[in-house]
C-alpha cells in the first residue's frame, strides 16, 4: 500500500465563492489533498490533456458554467479513452431532473445540490475523504 499516490481533487467551478467554500471545508476537516481548479469545461479538458492534473484524481463538477457547462464536459470526458474512467461527483445548484438523469447516464459517482448540501457540506467533504481512503483507483 505504500505505493498509493495521493488523490488530487480537481474542482471545476466558475464561482469563486463556491470554490473558496470547498477549499475552506477541506482545510477545516484537515484534508490536505492537493486541489487543482478549472473555471469551466474547456479549461478543465485542456488541463487534463496537458497533464496539469495527474492521476489519481477525483472531479468535483459544477454544471452551470460558461463556455462549456458540466454536462457538455461529462460528454467529452466519457468520450475520451484516457479519462473515461474518471471519478466525478457533481456539486451544483441545479435540481432539474434532466440534469440529474444526464449526469448519472454519464456515470457520475454522486450528485449533490449546493443549497441542500449547505449545512451538510461537511458531510460531503468527509464522504470524499473516506472515499479516497478506501477506494483503490488506477494511476
Amino acid at each position: 500500500m505504500d505505493d498509493m499516490k495521493e488523490v488530487t481533487l480537481f474542482l471545476i467551478e466558475d464561482d469563486d465563492i463556491d470554490a473558496m467554500a470547498v477549499e475552506r471545508s477541506l482545510k477545516k476537516q484537515k484534508i490536505a489533498n492537493p486541489v487543482k481548479r478549472a473555471y469551466d469545461g474547456v479549461q478543465a479538458l485542456e488541463m487534463l490533456r496537458d497533464g496539469v492534473v495527474s492521476k489519481p484524481f477525483t472531479i468535483l463538477l459544477d454544471i452551470q458554467m460558461p463556455r462549456m457547462n458540466g454536462l457538455e464536459f461529462l460528454t467529452e470526458l466519457r468520450a475520451n479513452e484516457t479519462f473515461a474512467d474518471s471519478v466525478v461527483f457533481v456539486l451544483t445548484t441545479s435540481k432539474a431532473e434532466q440534469d440529474i438523469i444526464h449526469s448519472y447516464q454519464h456515470h457520475v459517482a454522486g450528485y449533490f445540490v449546493k443549497n441542500e448540501a449547505g449545512a451538510n457540506f461537511r458531510d460531503c467533504i468527509n464522504m470524499l475523504d473516506s472515499y479516497w481512503k478506501i477506494v483503490h483507483a488506477p494511476i
